[in-house]
Protein backbone atom coordinates (compact mmCIF):
# COMPACT_ATOMS: atom_id res chain seq x y z
CA UNK A 1 0.00 0.00 0.00
CA UNK A 2 1.58 3.25 -1.16
CA UNK A 3 1.92 6.31 1.10
CA UNK A 4 -0.04 8.80 -1.02
CA UNK A 5 -2.68 6.76 -2.79
CA UNK A 6 -4.88 3.75 -2.20
CA UNK A 7 -6.41 1.57 -4.88
CA UNK A 8 -10.11 1.06 -5.34
CA UNK A 9 -9.41 -2.55 -4.35
CA UNK A 10 -8.24 -1.39 -0.92
CA UNK A 11 -11.30 0.84 -0.49
CA UNK A 12 -13.51 -2.06 -1.51
CA UNK A 13 -11.77 -4.40 0.93
CA UNK A 14 -12.40 -2.01 3.82
CA UNK A 15 -16.05 -1.64 2.77
CA UNK A 16 -16.46 -5.42 2.52
CA UNK A 17 -14.79 -6.01 5.88
CA UNK A 18 -17.30 -3.64 7.49
CA UNK A 19 -20.31 -4.82 5.46
CA UNK A 20 -20.89 -1.39 3.93
CA UNK A 21 -22.33 -2.69 0.67
CA UNK A 22 -21.20 -2.67 -2.95
CA UNK A 23 -19.28 0.30 -4.30
CA UNK A 24 -17.67 1.80 -6.04
CA UNK A 25 -15.71 2.98 -2.98
CA UNK A 26 -12.82 5.44 -3.01
CA UNK A 27 -10.18 6.50 -0.49
CA UNK A 28 -8.88 10.07 -0.28
CA UNK A 29 -6.00 11.11 2.00
CA UNK A 30 -7.02 13.66 4.65
CA UNK A 31 -4.37 14.07 7.36
CA UNK A 32 -1.33 12.39 8.86
CA UNK A 33 -0.94 12.06 12.61
CA UNK A 34 1.84 10.68 14.78
CA UNK A 35 0.45 7.14 14.74
CA UNK A 36 -1.72 6.95 11.67
CA UNK A 37 -2.92 8.23 8.33
CA UNK A 38 -6.53 9.40 8.06
CA UNK A 39 -8.46 8.65 4.86
CA UNK A 40 -11.96 9.52 3.70
CA UNK A 41 -13.82 6.46 2.46
CA UNK A 42 -16.66 7.42 0.14
CA UNK A 43 -19.33 5.44 -1.69
CA UNK A 44 -23.06 4.75 -1.87
CA UNK A 45 -23.73 8.35 -0.88
CA UNK A 46 -21.94 7.84 2.47
CA UNK A 47 -18.58 8.84 3.89
CA UNK A 48 -16.47 7.35 6.67
CA UNK A 49 -13.12 8.15 8.27
CA UNK A 50 -10.52 5.40 8.05
CA UNK A 51 -7.51 5.48 10.37
CA UNK A 52 -4.61 3.46 8.99
CA UNK A 53 -2.34 2.48 11.90
CA UNK A 54 1.24 2.92 10.70
CA UNK A 55 3.09 1.36 13.62
CA UNK A 56 1.09 -1.74 14.46
CA UNK A 57 -1.90 -2.22 16.72
CA UNK A 58 -2.80 -3.23 20.26
CA UNK A 59 -6.33 -4.72 20.05
CA UNK A 60 -6.74 -4.45 23.83
CA UNK A 61 -6.10 -0.70 23.63
CA UNK A 62 -8.68 -0.39 20.85
CA UNK A 63 -11.19 -2.17 23.10
CA UNK A 64 -10.50 0.42 25.85
CA UNK A 65 -10.99 3.19 23.30
CA UNK A 66 -14.34 1.78 22.17
CA UNK A 67 -15.57 1.27 25.75
CA UNK A 68 -14.66 4.80 26.88
CA UNK A 69 -16.08 6.38 23.76
CA UNK A 70 -19.39 4.53 24.25
CA UNK A 71 -19.65 5.47 27.94
CA UNK A 72 -18.88 9.10 27.07
CA UNK A 73 -21.58 9.09 24.39
CA UNK A 74 -24.07 8.02 27.06
CA UNK A 75 -23.14 11.21 28.95
CA UNK A 76 -23.87 13.35 25.89
CA UNK A 77 -20.27 13.81 24.74
CA UNK A 78 -20.40 13.79 20.95
CA UNK A 79 -17.74 11.72 19.19
CA UNK A 80 -17.41 9.71 15.97
CA UNK A 81 -18.76 6.20 16.29
CA UNK A 82 -16.13 3.46 15.97
CA UNK A 83 -17.69 0.88 13.67
CA UNK A 84 -17.06 -2.84 14.30
CA UNK A 85 -16.24 -5.03 11.33
CA UNK A 86 -18.42 -7.96 10.29
CA UNK A 87 -16.82 -10.10 13.00
CA UNK A 88 -17.54 -7.56 15.74
CA UNK A 89 -13.95 -6.33 16.06
CA UNK A 90 -13.21 -2.59 16.28
CA UNK A 91 -9.94 -2.90 14.38
CA UNK A 92 -9.31 -4.96 11.25
CA UNK A 93 -6.20 -6.23 9.52
CA UNK A 94 -6.36 -5.99 5.75
CA UNK A 95 -5.15 -8.79 3.52
CA UNK A 96 -2.42 -6.68 1.96
CA UNK A 97 1.39 -6.38 2.01
CA UNK A 98 2.38 -5.60 5.58
CA UNK A 99 -1.08 -6.50 6.89
CA UNK A 100 -2.22 -2.93 7.49
CA UNK A 101 -4.48 -2.35 10.51
CA UNK A 102 -7.45 0.00 10.04
CA UNK A 103 -10.29 1.44 12.12
CA UNK A 104 -13.51 2.83 10.68
CA UNK A 105 -15.32 5.86 12.13
CA UNK A 106 -18.23 8.11 11.28
CA UNK A 107 -17.13 10.95 9.03
CA UNK A 108 -17.52 14.34 10.75
CA UNK A 109 -17.86 17.56 8.77
CA UNK A 110 -16.73 20.58 10.73
CA UNK A 111 -14.07 23.15 11.47
CA UNK A 112 -11.19 22.81 13.90
CA UNK A 113 -12.12 24.19 17.32
CA UNK A 114 -10.99 27.72 18.13
CA UNK A 115 -9.50 27.61 21.66
CA UNK A 116 -10.13 31.35 21.92
CA UNK A 117 -13.89 30.92 21.52
CA UNK A 118 -15.54 31.30 24.97
CA UNK A 119 -18.33 28.88 24.07
CA UNK A 120 -15.82 26.24 23.01
CA UNK A 121 -13.85 26.72 26.24
CA UNK A 122 -17.05 26.31 28.26
CA UNK A 123 -17.92 23.14 26.34
CA UNK A 124 -14.45 21.72 26.79
CA UNK A 125 -14.32 22.43 30.53
CA UNK A 126 -17.69 20.70 31.03
CA UNK A 127 -16.63 17.79 28.82
CA UNK A 128 -13.40 17.17 30.73
CA UNK A 129 -15.29 17.29 34.02
CA UNK A 130 -17.78 14.69 32.76
CA UNK A 131 -14.96 12.44 31.59
CA UNK A 132 -13.22 12.66 34.95
CA UNK A 133 -16.40 11.96 36.90
CA UNK A 134 -17.38 8.99 34.74
CA UNK A 135 -13.84 7.58 34.86
CA UNK A 136 -13.33 7.78 38.63
CA UNK A 137 -11.91 4.78 40.44
CA UNK A 138 -9.37 3.62 37.85
CA UNK A 139 -6.96 1.09 39.39
CA UNK A 140 -4.63 0.37 36.47
CA UNK A 141 -1.26 2.10 36.48
CA UNK A 142 -0.83 4.82 33.82
CA UNK A 143 1.57 3.79 31.07
CA UNK A 144 5.15 5.04 31.14
CA UNK A 145 4.55 7.50 28.27
CA UNK A 146 2.70 9.73 30.75
CA UNK A 147 4.76 8.96 33.87
CA UNK A 148 8.42 8.75 32.85
CA UNK A 149 10.76 10.34 30.33
CA UNK A 150 14.06 9.51 28.59
CA UNK A 151 17.15 9.33 30.80
CA UNK A 152 20.66 10.53 29.93
CA UNK A 153 21.57 7.27 28.20
CA UNK A 154 18.42 7.39 26.05
CA UNK A 155 19.21 10.93 24.91
CA UNK A 156 22.88 10.14 24.24
CA UNK A 157 21.90 7.15 22.12
CA UNK A 158 19.44 9.01 19.91
CA UNK A 159 21.74 12.02 19.59
CA UNK A 160 24.53 9.78 18.29
CA UNK A 161 22.17 8.23 15.71
CA UNK A 162 21.01 11.65 14.53
CA UNK A 163 24.59 12.91 14.27
CA UNK A 164 25.74 9.79 12.42
CA UNK A 165 22.87 10.26 9.96
CA UNK A 166 24.07 13.81 9.29
CA UNK A 167 20.70 15.40 10.01
CA UNK A 168 20.96 19.21 9.99
CA UNK A 169 19.20 19.68 13.34
CA UNK A 170 21.58 17.51 15.38
CA UNK A 171 23.14 20.54 17.12
CA UNK A 172 19.70 21.88 18.02
CA UNK A 173 18.86 18.51 19.56
CA UNK A 174 22.17 18.54 21.44
CA UNK A 175 21.41 21.97 22.95
CA UNK A 176 17.93 20.85 23.93
CA UNK A 177 19.26 17.77 25.70
CA UNK A 178 21.88 19.80 27.56
CA UNK A 179 19.79 22.77 28.61
CA UNK A 180 16.01 22.35 28.25
CA UNK A 181 15.27 18.69 28.93
CA UNK A 182 16.78 18.35 32.44
CA UNK A 183 14.66 21.00 34.25
CA UNK A 184 11.49 19.58 32.67
CA UNK A 185 12.47 15.99 33.49
CA UNK A 186 12.92 17.04 37.13
CA UNK A 187 9.12 17.34 37.44
CA UNK A 188 8.29 14.00 35.79
CA UNK A 189 7.31 11.44 38.43
CA UNK A 190 4.97 8.44 38.75
CA UNK A 191 1.44 9.33 39.86
CA UNK A 192 0.25 8.53 43.36
CA UNK A 193 -2.29 5.66 43.44
CA UNK A 194 -5.26 7.88 44.38
CA UNK A 195 -6.93 10.30 42.01
CA UNK A 196 -6.67 8.13 38.91
CA UNK A 197 -9.42 8.20 36.29
CA UNK A 198 -10.01 6.54 32.94
CA UNK A 199 -9.97 9.31 30.37
CA UNK A 200 -9.15 10.43 26.83
CA UNK A 201 -5.47 11.40 27.43
CA UNK A 202 -5.13 13.60 24.34
CA UNK A 203 -7.46 16.53 25.01
CA UNK A 204 -6.05 19.02 22.50
CA UNK A 205 -7.89 21.59 20.35
CA UNK A 206 -6.86 19.74 17.18
CA UNK A 207 -8.88 16.77 18.43
CA UNK A 208 -12.10 18.78 18.45
CA UNK A 209 -14.19 19.61 15.40
CA UNK A 210 -17.10 22.03 15.56
CA UNK A 211 -19.84 20.73 13.30
CA UNK A 212 -23.42 21.64 12.58
CA UNK A 213 -24.58 20.31 15.97
CA UNK A 214 -21.67 21.63 18.03
CA UNK A 215 -18.24 20.36 19.14
CA UNK A 216 -17.22 16.74 18.59
CA UNK A 217 -14.31 15.07 20.42
CA UNK A 218 -12.06 12.98 18.16
CA UNK A 219 -9.06 10.67 18.52
CA UNK A 220 -9.75 8.42 21.50
CA UNK A 221 -6.85 6.08 20.63
CA UNK A 222 -4.92 6.74 23.86
CA UNK A 223 -7.82 6.15 26.26
CA UNK A 224 -6.69 4.78 29.60
CA UNK A 225 -5.81 5.53 33.22
CA UNK A 226 -4.37 8.92 34.13
CA UNK A 227 -4.06 11.25 37.12
CA UNK A 228 -6.99 13.68 36.78
CA UNK A 229 -4.90 16.58 38.13
CA UNK A 230 -2.24 15.98 35.47
CA UNK A 231 -4.66 15.69 32.57
CA UNK A 232 -6.40 18.86 33.78
CA UNK A 233 -3.04 20.70 33.94
CA UNK A 234 -1.96 19.58 30.48
CA UNK A 235 -5.32 20.54 29.00
CA UNK A 236 -5.16 23.98 30.63
CA UNK A 237 -1.75 24.57 29.07
CA UNK A 238 -2.63 23.52 25.51
CA UNK A 239 -6.08 25.19 25.50
CA UNK A 240 -4.88 28.52 26.88
CA UNK A 241 -2.19 29.22 24.30
CA UNK A 242 0.71 27.04 25.38
CA UNK A 243 3.78 29.16 26.04
CA UNK A 244 1.81 32.26 25.00
CA UNK A 245 -0.48 31.96 27.99
CA UNK A 246 -3.94 33.52 27.77
CA UNK A 247 -4.92 33.89 31.42
CA UNK A 248 -8.55 34.74 30.68
CA UNK A 249 -8.95 31.53 28.64
CA UNK A 250 -7.32 29.44 31.36
CA UNK A 251 -9.60 30.85 34.04
CA UNK A 252 -12.71 30.40 31.91
CA UNK A 253 -11.86 26.77 31.16
CA UNK A 254 -11.10 26.05 34.82
CA UNK A 255 -14.34 27.70 35.93
CA UNK A 256 -16.41 25.63 33.47
CA UNK A 257 -14.63 22.49 34.65
CA UNK A 258 -15.33 23.16 38.32
CA UNK A 259 -18.95 24.24 37.75
CA UNK A 260 -19.53 20.90 36.00
CA UNK A 261 -18.18 18.99 38.99
CA UNK A 262 -14.52 18.59 38.04
CA UNK A 263 -12.36 18.24 41.15
CA UNK A 264 -8.77 18.45 39.89
CA UNK A 265 -6.72 21.46 41.00
CA UNK A 266 -3.19 22.66 40.30
CA UNK A 267 -0.63 22.18 43.06
CA UNK A 268 2.40 23.62 41.26
CA UNK A 269 4.79 22.61 38.46
CA UNK A 270 4.47 19.01 39.62
CA UNK A 271 0.89 19.04 38.35
CA UNK A 272 2.32 19.36 34.82
CA UNK A 273 4.29 16.09 34.99
CA UNK A 274 2.16 14.59 32.19
CA UNK A 275 2.69 17.65 29.99
CA UNK A 276 6.47 17.47 30.40
CA UNK A 277 6.63 13.67 30.05
CA UNK A 278 4.64 13.59 26.81
CA UNK A 279 6.63 16.48 25.30
CA UNK A 280 9.99 14.86 26.10
CA UNK A 281 8.88 11.38 25.04
CA UNK A 282 7.42 12.67 21.78
CA UNK A 283 10.64 14.43 20.81
CA UNK A 284 12.65 11.33 21.68
CA UNK A 285 10.46 8.89 19.74
CA UNK A 286 10.23 11.15 16.69
CA UNK A 287 14.00 11.63 16.67
CA UNK A 288 14.40 7.83 16.87
CA UNK A 289 11.92 7.31 14.03
CA UNK A 290 13.69 9.89 11.85
CA UNK A 291 16.71 7.56 11.63
CA UNK A 292 14.91 4.20 11.76
CA UNK A 293 15.73 2.12 8.64
CA UNK A 294 12.74 -0.14 9.33
CA UNK A 295 10.16 2.54 8.49
CA UNK A 296 9.46 4.22 5.16
CA UNK A 297 11.28 7.30 3.92
CA UNK A 298 8.04 9.27 4.21
CA UNK A 299 7.70 8.23 7.85
CA UNK A 300 11.31 9.26 8.57
CA UNK A 301 10.75 12.65 6.93
CA UNK A 302 7.54 13.19 8.91
CA UNK A 303 9.34 12.30 12.15
CA UNK A 304 12.20 14.69 11.39
CA UNK A 305 9.77 17.57 10.78
CA UNK A 306 7.91 16.74 13.98
CA UNK A 307 11.14 16.68 15.99
CA UNK A 308 12.25 20.10 14.79
CA UNK A 309 8.81 21.63 15.36
CA UNK A 310 8.55 20.25 18.88
CA UNK A 311 12.10 21.25 19.83
CA UNK A 312 11.00 24.84 19.18
CA UNK A 313 7.66 24.65 21.00
CA UNK A 314 8.51 22.60 24.09
CA UNK A 315 6.61 23.73 27.22
CA UNK A 316 8.25 26.56 29.14
CA UNK A 317 8.41 26.42 32.93
CA UNK A 318 7.79 30.17 33.06
CA UNK A 319 4.48 29.74 31.23
CA UNK A 320 3.51 26.94 33.60
CA UNK A 321 4.28 29.18 36.59
CA UNK A 322 2.02 31.87 35.14
CA UNK A 323 -0.84 29.37 34.90
CA UNK A 324 -0.35 28.17 38.46
CA UNK A 325 -0.31 31.74 39.78
CA UNK A 326 -3.34 32.77 37.71
CA UNK A 327 -5.49 29.92 38.95
CA UNK A 328 -4.38 30.55 42.53
CA UNK A 329 -5.99 33.99 42.47
CA UNK A 330 -9.59 34.99 41.65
Amino acid sequence: MADHARSDDTAGAIAETHSLGDGPWTLTPVARGALGQIWKLSGNGCSYAVKELLFGCDPAQVAREAALRDSAAALGIASPRLHPDRHGAHVSRLDSPGGTWVKLYDWIDGDRADPGDPDVLDWFGRTMALLHQSGEGAVETPVDWYERCPDDADWEDVLKKVRDAGLPWSEELDRFIATTAPPLAHWVTPSAPGGLVTSHLDLQPQNVLVGRDGPVLLDWDNAGPVCAEREFARALFVWSGGNDVDIASARRLARAYREAGGRAVLAGPESFSMLFATALNYIHVQAETSVDPAVTAAQREFAARQTVTCLRTVPDLAAVSLLVAALDTP
